[in-house]
């Protein structure tokens, strides 16, 4: 009884719209009052959630980025894409993709991506004589390349949640990035090619110089971040407040684009942004308890290893299970919920928790691009003044590559496992 109306009240918030944080924290409030359990018992288990030293790294790698792209970071990106790939047919479609995955090793959230590359190349591309929901549709695909390619923020959720290196989570995600990236690449040039969109002149390799000396400094952030996790001088945490005072030492004294007047703006745009992810973690972290209480992990567990053991059809069913979830649930609220239990699963039938782990954040990552609620459509159909379903019809291409690249990672651990096995140990 109890159970059924904890899901009722969830499912029935999802449907009418409320937060995804509030819908958690109505259904498990109202569990605990219909079970007799203290009220009390939610603000322990909230904090007890968010007390995890590394979730401290969300704040400082989303103020890293803000400052990063207040500080002129976007229109360098952009310029270094366009010079190495905006003379290829659709060019501006392959710079959009470009951007976002060098974007997305800075700012680690699909969300910013979509908002800054959609501001600036959906209404150029639709200038360049690109349809509306093409341009939109690419970027809102490209955009969930971010969280892939480190820095990562569900990642560092991962971490946090299963105790699995947030350094080797990090290096797990690279490969599967740049192959999600590639891929989306050659599905933009083949609709491309086939609907003769415009391209660019090729301006020489004097402007791939002058472009990549102007995107530089934002790029070797990157190389910073990782820098610091691999070679243990910093903690996530740790490396997540470097990044921040590189970010603002670069825009401010090496860009010259950041004023001194835009960072307490800046600084609570971050810290709102920041409080909006661990309020969702804390919520998240009592509807867990609840779910873990009434051993519903283990029956779901029981009851897919009752229908096979092989190894290959628990990664599908788990694959499509995540597909089916991420339709309907924010990224990290699912990554809370869901990913003990089906790591114990996928251990069960002995998948490595790093691979899993890897697929795991990639297939939700999928679902930011998929109706009702994929986050980054509403973005760039909103940018692009278009209803939803254009964008969805023009973004299935996308989807199909993506869920490509998701199988291939899902099904050759190597993808996920080699280069974290090569550069730790």
């Amino acid at each position: 009884m109890e159970v059924a109306v904890l899901f009722t009240v969830f499912i029935g918030g999802l449907i009418v719209g409320i937060p995804v944080a509030v819908t958690l924290g109505l259904s498990s409030l109202a569990y605990l009052l219909l079970t007799g359990i203290p009220p009390v018992v939610m603000p322990q288990k909230m904090y007890a959630g968010m007390d995890v030293f590394v979730l401290l790294s969300i704040p400082g790698f989303i103020l890293a980025g803000n400052l990063m792209n207040q500080g002129g970071i976007t229109g360098r990106i952009i310029r270094f894409a366009n010079a190495l790939v905006g003379w290829i047919k659709g060019g501006l479609g392959l710079t959009n993709i470009a951007a976002s995955m060098l974007f997305g090793g800075i700012t680690g959230t699909a969300v910013a991506d979509a908002a800054s590359i959609g501001g600036v190349l959906i209404p150029g591309m639709k200038k360049a004589g690109y349809p509306a929901d093409f341009s939109a549709a690419v970027t809102a695909a490209s955009s969930t390349v971010g969280p892939i390619i480190p820095p990562s923020v569900p990642m560092i959720i991962v971490g946090a949640l299963s105790g699995i290196s947030v350094g080797q989570m990090f290096l797990a995600g690279a490969i599967p990035g740049i192959l999600m990236g590639l891929a989306m690449m050659i599905t933009a040039y083949v609709i491309s090619a086939r609907r003769n969109f415009p391209r660019q002149e090729w301006q020489g390799l004097g402007e791939v110089a002058r472009a990549f000396s102007g995107a530089f400094w934002a790029l070797a952030m990157t190389f910073l971040i990782i820098y610091g996790l691999l070679s243990g001088l910093a903690t996530p945490t740790e490396t997540a407040v470097v990044a921040s005072v590189y970010a603002f030492l670069v825009g401010a004294f090496i860009y010259r684009e950041l004023p001194v007047r835009k960072i307490p703006a800046i600084l609570v745009q971050s810290a709102t942004a920041a409080a909006g992810i661990l309020a969702l973690v804390g919520f998240a972290n009592v509807f867990g308890w609840i779910l873990v209480s009434e051993r519903i992990p283990q029956a779901i567990a029981e009851g897919v290893l009752n229908v096979t053991d092989n190894k290959l059809l628990v990664i599908l069913l788990i694959n499509l299970l995540l597909l089916f979830v991420g339709m309907f649930m924010e990224t990290i609220a699912a990554l809370i919920i869901l990913f003990v239990p089906l790591l114990s699963l996928a251990e069960a039938v002995g998948i490595d928790p790093l691979h899993f782990a890897t697929f795991a954040v990639l297939n939700l990552m999928i679902g930011l691009t998929t109706p009702p609620v994929g986050v980054c459509l509403f973005v760039c159909a909103g940018i692009a003044r278009l209803p939803l379903m254009p964008v969805v019809r023009a973004i299935m291409p996308f989807l199909l590559t993506n869920i490509a690249v998701l199988l291939a990672v899902s099904y050759i651990p190597a993808l996920a496992t080699w280069l974290p096995s090569l550069l730790t140990k």
